[in-house]
């Protein structure tokens, strides 16, 4: 197996929490531009050398502005009209779409993989969350953004 990838994707569930205190110091300190570090990671509950240390490599993915490309892996029930309904959400987000491919259904439910073009800096929260809430959406995964 190939191990030398520089970026993964983690459930922030599974994180050490430290990882977490680092996002909520840069959102506070992006919604009031006056607070200062100390303030910051006073209020979080975290020292300055933890947040210096990690700062510069921890990010939202709706924040990293490194690529454009992303690959989504759904399920989805084996229902007439389910993936023109994801793929139209995705259309109103204005997110340009690369590829779709889709198995045969088994036992009812179809594999598909959709990769899109997010433009830089794009926000994919929003996106992913409603297409998580989407119904006949079994699951979803980001499996890589370039």
């Amino acid at each position: 197996m190939r191990n030398d990838y520089d970026y993964y994707i983690v459930d922030k569930k599974v994180l050490p929490e430290v990882f977490t205190k680092v996002m909520e110091v840069k959102q506070l300190m992006l919604a009031d531009e006056e607070m200062t570090v100390a303030e910051a990671v006073g209020t979080v509950g975290i020292s300055r050398s933890a947040f210096y240390k990690y700062k510069d490599h921890v990010s939202c993915l709706s924040e990293s502005k490194r690529g454009r490309i992303m690959i989504f892996a759904l399920n989805l029930e084996d229902r007439a009209g389910l993936l023109s309904t994801v793929l139209n959400i995705i259309a109103r987000h204005g997110v340009n779409i690369l590829t779709i491919n889709q198995t045969i259904p088994v036992n009812s439910v179809a594999n598909v993989t959709i990769s899109v073009d997010t433009g830089a800096g794009f926000d994919v929260t929003e996106l992913i969350d409603n297409l998580k809430a989407s119904e006949g959406v079994i699951t979803l995964k980001v499996i890589a953004r370039e």
